[in-house]
């Protein structure tokens, strides 16, 4: 995690995607902008009641979700707020890590975002008893199993 982080949107793809719990609470009311976006090359992955997002070169392995802009006078804020939910620590031993990732928009346009990744402990865990989300989608994962 740098210590001093660029400024980028940050592509959701679980609880912080809108209309799910964590929206509300942590970006709602602070986005300048939210569009559909695709992570290539990462497996969505079940925990009891969210989703790990774990490197995974597998042909067509990818995960939906949203690319979300902070208004520049929340950035920092969320950006705390954000690392703290997640448990991602500067050791880079938290449940999640924050990376710095490319993600695809909708409309295909290519696009820098922070993303949180599976922690190395989880990430393990997970490659040794994987739980995966055949779809990448969240909320169809939740439709579904709901």
């Amino acid at each position: 995690m740098p210590e001093h982080p660029a400024t980028l949107p940050f592509f959701v793809y679980g609880t912080l995607l809108t209309g799910e719990r964590n929206h509300a609470a942590f970006l709602a009311g602070r986005c300048a902008g939210v569009r559909a976006a695709v992570l290539e090359g990462a497996a969505l992955h079940a925990g009891p009641g969210f989703p790990y997002a774990v490197p995974d070169p597998a042909p067509g392995r990818r995960i939906t979700g949203e690319l979300v802009t902070v208004r520049p006078e929340a950035y920092r804020r969320t950006l705390a707020a954000l690392d703290r939910l997640e448990d991602c620590r500067p050791d880079g031993l938290g449940t999640y890590v924050r990376e710095r990732r490319a993600v695809r928009t909708a409309d295909g346009a290519p696009a820098e975002a922070w993303v949180y990744l599976a922690g190395p402990a989880v990430a393990a865990r997970l490659r040794a008893h994987p739980a995966p989300i055949a779809s990448g989608d969240w909320r169809r994962y939740g439709r579904d199993h709901g």
